[in-house]
């Protein structure tokens, strides 16, 4: 299974910006796809998640500000972000969790929030 996450770029503070991550290969049912963050010196972090029933749950630093949302038949997960902050800037990976403990994540995609 491989994970390809794309969106990531340059946006000025207060901007938008919209994550995607493209599952691809032998998957075999999706549990949950979610999007991760991780600052340097800092611990990754849950950003996002979103289950096969739909349901969602997010940090609470981005609630109200970021959206995770599913196209099931393209087994892909968009995180929608508005009103960017500098704090925001960190790579963003995307992470699937599969029947039997399988657990998948991309490489990462880049968002810097600057002026």
């Amino acid at each position: 299974v491989q994970l390809v996450e794309s969106g990531g770029c340059l946006v000025q503070p207060g901007g938008s910006l919209r994550l995607s991550c493209a599952a691809s290969g032998s998957i075999f049912g999706v549990y949950e796809m979610a999007w991760d963050r991780q600052a340097p010196g800092k611990q990754r972090e849950l950003v996002a998640r979103i289950t096969a029933g739909g349901r969602t749950n997010y940090a609470d630093s981005v609630k109200g500000q970021f959206t995770i949302t599913r196209e099931y038949a393209k087994n892909t997960v968009f995180l929608q972000m508005s009103s960017l902050k500098t704090e925001d800037t960190t790579a963003y990976y995307c992470y699937l969790r599969g029947p039997y403990g399988t657990e998948y994540w991309g490489k990462g995609t880049l968002v810097t929030v600057s002026s």
